[in-house]
Order: C-alpha cells, then sequence, then structure tokens
C-alpha cells in the first residue's frame, strides 16, 4: 500500500485539527470519564496521543536517501508498529501514571497544544521523500498515513461515554484503506463502523459478521 505525499499530509493535518477542536473543548469532568482503550480516561488517550507525536516528530527531521522498506500498512506488523509493545499492560500503567501528575486533567491539554501545533508546523513544511523512523524508513505519504489513522483511531476512543463530533472523512478514508489492506479486502460497514470493528473496539453482531463473510474471521487486524 503506497500513500500519495498531499493525500497522507492532508489526512493527518485534518485529523491533527479536529482532535485537536475536541480536546480543547473537554473540561476536567470529562476528561476523566472512561474511553475505548481498556485501562484508560479519556484523559489517558490524550497522554498517549502526546507521546506519539513527539515520537513522530523524530520522523519528520529524519529524512534519508535510502530506499523505504515498509509502508503505511506493513507498519503495523513490524516489531517497531506501536501495537507489537512486548507488555502492553506496562505501558497502559505507565501513561496512567502519567495522566495522575497533572495537577488538573485539562493540564493534559494544555501540555498537548503546544507539541500538536509545533508538529502540525512541521509536516505542513515537510517535503515529499523518504524518513526514518523505529529502524525503518517510510515513503512520507505512507508515514503521515500511519499517524491519521493513528489519530482518527483515537479521536474515535475519545467517545465511548461522550457525545463528540466524528474524525474527519480524509482521515478515516486512510484508515479505512489501511485497515482493508491488512485485512485481505473490503470491509462492508461505513467508514466509522469498519474502524471500529477493524481495530477491535467493535464486536460485529451476526448480520454484520456475515456481511464481511470469510473476512470477519480475520479481524480485528489492529488492536
Amino acid at each position: 500500500m503506497q500513500v500519495d505525499h498531499d493525500a497522507g499530509r492532508t489526512g493527518f493535518l485534518d485529523a491533527m485539527k479536529a482532535l485537536r477542536a475536541v480536546a480543547d473543548g473537554l473540561d476536567d469532568d470529562q476528561l476523566l470519564v472512561g474511553s475505548r482503550c481498556r485501562g484508560w480516561t479519556v484523559g489517558d488517550v490524550l497522554v498517549h496521543v502526546h507521546l506519539g507525536l513527539q515520537e513522530m516528530l523524530l520522523g519528520v527531521v529524519s529524512p534519508t536517501d535510502r530506499a523505504p522498506d515498509i509502508d503505511a500498512a506493513s507498519y503495523w506488523s513490524t516489531p517497531a508498529g506501536p501495537h507489537s509493545a512486548a507488555s502492553p499492560v506496562g505501558h497502559v500503567r505507565f501513561v496512567r501514571a502519567m495522566g495522575a501528575a497533572y495537577r488538573s486533567p485539562t493540564g493534559i491539554v494544555a501540555h498537548l497544544r503546544p507539541t500538536a501545533d509545533a508538529l502540525a508546523a512541521a509536516v505542513d513544511a515537510l517535503p515529499d521523500g523518504v524518513v526514518a523512523i523505529q529502524g525503518h524508513t517510510m515513503r512520507t505519504g505512507d508515514f503521515l498515513a500511519t499517524w491519521a489513522l493513528e489519530l482518527a483511531v483515537h479521536h474515535l476512543d475519545l467517545g465511548a461515554d461522550l457525545i463528540l463530533p466524528a474524525p474527519v472523512p480524509t482521515a478515516l478514508g486512510l484508515a479505512r484503506a489501511t485497515l482493508e489492506e491488512l485485512a485481505g479486502g473490503p470491509l462492508p460497514w461505513d467508514d466509522q463502523t469498519t474502524v471500529l470493528i477493524a481495530t477491535g473496539r467493535l464486536v460485529p453482531d451476526e448480520e454484520q459478521a456475515a456481511q464481511a463473510g470469510p473476512i470477519a474471521a480475520r479481524l480485528p487486524v489492529l488492536g
């Protein structure tokens, strides 16, 4: 799977803007509400996002002349992928501890803002090419598409018990394309349902499983 640079950049920047708008509108009580991520509040999810954006910045500032060795889909199945951690429970606890260290939950959002703004500016200026990240190399379009997916999924995670605007279509479209590539075929639902089921946030009912056919047995493709 290969994503055009401009499509990846648009998807990422749109996803970042939408997530920022949602986060900026949350108060302390809402940030303490449970999320779709096991063991995490809404605020904890944003702590996890912040950590990811800091790691993403390393890729933005690491252009390379080497050929790409992973793409927007294969990234998720490599040892470098964020969902291949040896101790996911350890990461859950680490993020919870970080979230609890803020004087108030809204401090999580205040701390996220400058990182998000700086990264958005850097991505806007990022030229088409190849970057080095987590021991691998990726085309910039693929690199940005992976983070558009990450932001879209975590945007959905915030809305387990809150009524929030949906992620933007540009990011959801990239997320869907990636997940269908990993699943090995098209999935029959709307973008949001597809992302929730293919990432294990939603368990398909009997009708949905029948609609997906043999691909249903391969889901979820990301956790």
